[in-house]
Formats: C-alpha cells, sequence, structure tokens
C-alpha cells in the first residue's frame, strides 16, 4: 500500500459520510436483509443497541497530524486545521468534575499538536482523571518541542496507547509512511528509559495493531506473545499489551479498497464473520465520543461519519446530560461491522 494523499479535497467524493456511507450500503448487499447490520441486531435481540454506562470520555482534540497513514479513519494530516478549543477543553472538564467519569481517551490527529493539550491534561490529573493518550509514537521525535514527552507523560502517569502495525519497518513505513518505523522505535525507546512498559512500573505502554490491508486482524494473545518476543529480541523495547483494531471502511481505508476493487470482498467478510458476544460488548455502550467541537458522538467512527447522538437537545459537550445520554439509541449503520466481526474490535483491542 502506497501513501494516500489526504481525502479532504473538493475532487475527493469520498470526503462526504453521504458517498462513503453509499458504498458500504451497496458492497454489502444491503437488499439482503440479513446483510443489514440492523437486521442482525434485531435477530440476536441486540436491537435497539443501548449503553450500559459512560465510563469514559474519548476526546478528539483535533485532525491535525505529522503523519498521513492509509488506514486513518480521520482522514487526518498536518493539512487539517480543526483543533479543539480550549472554552470546548473548560467544557469538558467541567463534565469530568461533575459526572464523575474517570477515563479520558485524548485522541486525534495526533492529540500532542493541540496547543493547549499540556494545559487540558494538567487539569484532567488534577481533576483525578486517568489519563489515555492515544500517541503516534512519532510526534516525539518530530521536533524538539516533544522532546520532553515521555516525561510530560510520566509526571502526569497518563497511559500511552500507540500504533504499531508490524513489528517489521517494511510493513510498517508501507502504512503509515517512509521513516515512521525508526522513528517509532526511537520513540518506543525513550518511553521505556522512563519506565513506561516495565514489568516493575505502574506506567502504562499499549501498543495497537491493525492490519495493512482488508483482513480481520489474528488472534489478539497469539499475536500479542510474538510482538513481545521480537521487539524485546530486535530491539530490546518492552510494552504491557497488545490491541488488535479492525480497519473500518470509511476515509483512507475506503478509499483503498475502492482503488483496489476489494470493498464489497471486505464488506462481505465482516458480515460472514458477525459475533454476537462481541457486538453485545460493543464499545459504544460504555463511552461518549467528543468532537473537536465539541459535539457528542456514540464512538470515534460515528464521529468521523457525522453521525451524531440521537437526543435532538442533547448533542453538545456544552449541554452534557447524563440521565438522557444513558438511556439513548446507540446509532448505527453498515460500517459498524467491523467491530462486530471475528474477537470483535474496539479501542482497547479484541471483545472476545
Amino acid at each position: 500500500m502506497d501513501v494516500k494523499k489526504p481525502l479532504h479535497t473538493p475532487k475527493k467524493p469520498l470526503v462526504l459520510p453521504t458517498n462513503q456511507m453509499a458504498i458500504l450500503k451497496k458492497a454489502s448487499q444491503i437488499k439482503n436483509t440479513s446483510n443489514c447490520f440492523k437486521s442482525k441486531l434485531e435477530k440476536h435481540e441486540l436491537y435497539p443497541l443501548k449503553p450500559q454506562s459512560i465510563d469514559t470520555l474519548q476526546i478528539n482534540l483535533g485532525k491535525m497530524c505529522n503523519q498521513t497513514c492509509n488506514h486513518c479513519h480521520v482522514d487526518a494530516g498536518p493539512h487539517r486545521k480543526e483543533i479543539m478549543s480550549i472554552e470546548t477543553m473548560k467544557q469538558c472538564l467541567a463534565v469530568v468534575k461533575n459526572e464523575n467519569i474517570k477515563t479520558i481517551d485524548l485522541t486525534g490527529g495526533a492529540p500532542e499538536m493541540n496547543p493547549n493539550f499540556r494545559w487540558f491534561v494538567e487539569n484532567l490529573h488534577a481533576a483525578g482523571a486517568n489519563i489515555m493518550v492515544r500517541s503516534n509514537l512519532t510526534i516525539i521525535k518530530a521536533n524538539h518541542r516533544y522532546e520532553d514527552l515521555p516525561e510530560f507523560f510520566k509526571k502526569h502517569n497518563i497511559q500511552v496507547v500507540s500504533s504499531l502495525p508490524c513489528y517489521t519497518q517494511e510493513n510498517v513505513d508501507a502504512q503509515r509512511g517512509n521513516g515512521v518505523f525508526k522513528k517509532s522505535i526511537e520513540a518506543l525507546k525513550a518511553l521505556n528509559a522512563v519506565g513506561y512498559g516495565k514489568n516493575n512500573s505502574s506506567l502504562i505502554l499499549n501498543l495497537v495493531y491493525n492490519p495493512g490491508g482488508p483482513h480481520l486482524p489474528p488472534n489478539q494473545k497469539l499475536l500479542e506473545k510474538d510482538y513481545k518476543q521480537k521487539m524485546n529480541d530486535d530491539f530490546d523495547i518492552s510494552f504491557n499489551n497488545l490491541f488488535t483494531i479492525t480497519n473500518v471502511a470509511i476515509a483512507r481505508f475506503l478509499d483503498y479498497l475502492e482503488i483496489t476493487g476489494k470493498t464489497q470482498e471486505y464488506m462481505q467478510k465482516l458480515i460472514e464473520a458477525f459475533n454476537t458476544e462481541a457486538a453485545s460488548n460493543v464499545m459504544c455502550r460504555n463511552l461518549i465520543s467528543v468532537g473537536w467541537d465539541g459535539y457528542l458522538y456514540d464512538c470515534d467512527f460515528n464521529q468521523m461519519l457525522e453521525k451524531r447522538v440521537k437526543l435532538s437537545k442533547i448533542h453538545h459537550i456544552s449541554n452534557f446530560n447524563y440521565t438522557q445520554l444513558i438511556d439513548r439509541n446507540i446509532a448505527l449503520d453498515q460500517h459498524c461491522f467491523a467491530c462486530t466481526a471475528g474477537m470483535g474490535s474496539s479501542c482497547s483491542g479484541s471483545l472476545v
């Protein structure tokens, strides 16, 4: 896979979520009701899909990133200017303090590139939040402004979740860009140096694997074993857990599927691998996703498809209402098959 150019241009029809969903419906052969995600949930008495709790706020700090990866469902990159304002961050902080939501999952783009990232982390930490940062690793080596991030993460006891889609340079660079693997290894060594990923440390470092093409991830536990051995033997790097995540057929990954003529093949693979247990445990049942502009979504993928929560009056972090949000129906569509295929997929890896 060659590195993709951004979709976010008027000449790219896939920049429109409505066009993406139309492609997925066609590729799913939706006229066959067994291929409809809603119908699949109805068959297993899971529709309407309802939240079980709201344990986590997953907050997108912006779509700006120092990388332009092939699989990116955010279509993030240096060209993106959408950045969460400090006013919206303050609204998020108010919810954290008032609603007793303890887990905060910071994502992007590269969340560290938000100019108020450190201010936000410091205030979340002071509020007693358990903070996760989804780092692409290379940001630590991007320039001198970010070199102290490992120490900053350590100071605020941040759990670092980092993408590393393979333990070989060839595969990582093919998916994420030339030179990414080398910088990722350097960043992991820097994180290890301050205590991250060590057996005797409370500093958690988790890695994320996603397939380089139209495939389901392998068994998470077996792959984690291979990763740990290779990373230790080849680079003397240690980490805590490996999360396997299925690629969702939207944005840049959908662009790849369309170019290679594999959209229908991939969607049928996801549909055939539907797992009821995974569907019962999907991440949208336990979190709320907050967009860079403060609007609320059931998950990060719905956010990128501009499918806001199904509540007419409660749709922004400024009017967050736990009671109404916990009673909502979760917005669903064909892209949801990615989370329910095989062993399931979530931001914390497999579901079963």
